[in-house]
């Protein structure tokens, strides 16, 4: 018989933004995990989407949040959940909006003479 600890899902939010969900298999002293019946779950507004990953393991210095997840509580939650293929493709339409909105807060500073250091250009640590 499984012991009841083992059969709570895990949230684990990535350094790159990603938020996965899964079974809890292992961890280590360097918060290396791996994860069971993962799913990859996207939130667009008040949709989202999940993607099934599989086992899936993630080195411990891309974690920023590990916690449980009541299930009874996620059944209860107000957001609507919706195709892989339309939360992906509202995803896409959000990411081009704020790309949008990026350009044009940089070429109003760059009329006014000040410029931002692109992202990729500094370093992370």
């Amino acid at each position: 018989m499984r012991s009841r600890q083992s059969c709570k899902k895990h949230l684990v939010l990535l350094r790159d933004g990603r938020t996965l969900i899964g079974y809890l298999r292992s961890i280590d002293q360097f918060a290396n995990l791996v994860l069971h019946q993962t799913v990859e779950r996207i939130h667009v507004g008040k949709k989202y989407g999940d993607i099934p990953r599989g086992i899936f393991v993630v080195r411990g210095e891309n974690v920023v949040l590990l916690g449980e997840i009541d299930l009874e509580k996620e059944m209860c939650a107000p957001l609507q959940q919706v195709s892989i293929e339309e939360i992906l493709e509202e995803q896409r339409v959000e990411q081009q909006t704020k790309q949008e909105a990026e350009k044009v807060k940089i070429q109003a500073l760059k009329e006014r003479g000040l410029s931002i250091p692109r992202a990729d250009t500094l370093d992370e640590y």
